[in-house]
């Protein structure tokens, strides 16, 4: 059954505050306010109309762009992790190489060594292909991976 239109429209409210402003901190009980709902009924809200929760809907968010600052800019990896939301360096190291497979610095050399002539491809299609999957959470990649069961798609993010 389809979402209530105006459960909807409180939800996307909340989605494109943390597009917005996705270097912010945005704990469920913030964007519950902005939606005008309870805490625990936006996260369920949340998770069944974008398929993801808040949280990893957010870490899809700051990875992104930290991604996309890090193929177009020359600023230093500790400027666009403290930028995109990261409150540690080491952590967002981390996240970032298990969810997009490499470090932020080796993702600047590849992208910079794999550049093509300018608008071959619109940027919507590369922002797309670009986007890292976080559909299942990181915490979980990594025990799956310690106990050698990972899945296909899995295996492909991390290679």
């Amino acid at each position: 059954m389809p979402p209530d239109p105006r459960l909807l429209r409180r939800l996307l409210r909340a989605r494109d505050r943390m597009d917005a402003a996705s270097h912010e901190d945005w704990p469920v009980r913030r964007l519950a306010e902005v939606s005008a709902l309870s805490p625990a009924h936006f996260a369920r809200a949340f998770k069944q109309a974008f398929g993801l929760p808040p949280h990893r809907y957010l870490l899809t968010r700051r990875i992104e762009r930290a991604s996309a600052m890090l193929r177009e800019t020359d600023l230093p990896v500790s400027d666009i992790a403290f930028r995109t939301g990261w409150n540690s360096l080491g952590t967002f190291g981390r996240v970032f190489r298990e969810v997009t497979g490499m470090h932020p610095g080796q993702l600047r050399v590849d992208a910079r060594a794999n550049v093509q002539a300018p608008g071959l491809v619109p940027g919507c299609v590369l922002g797309a292909a670009h986007r890292p999957a976080l559909d299942t959470a990181v915490s979980e990649k990594r025990r799956r991976r310690a106990a050698g069961r990972t899945s296909a798609t899995e295996s492909e993010e991390m290679a």
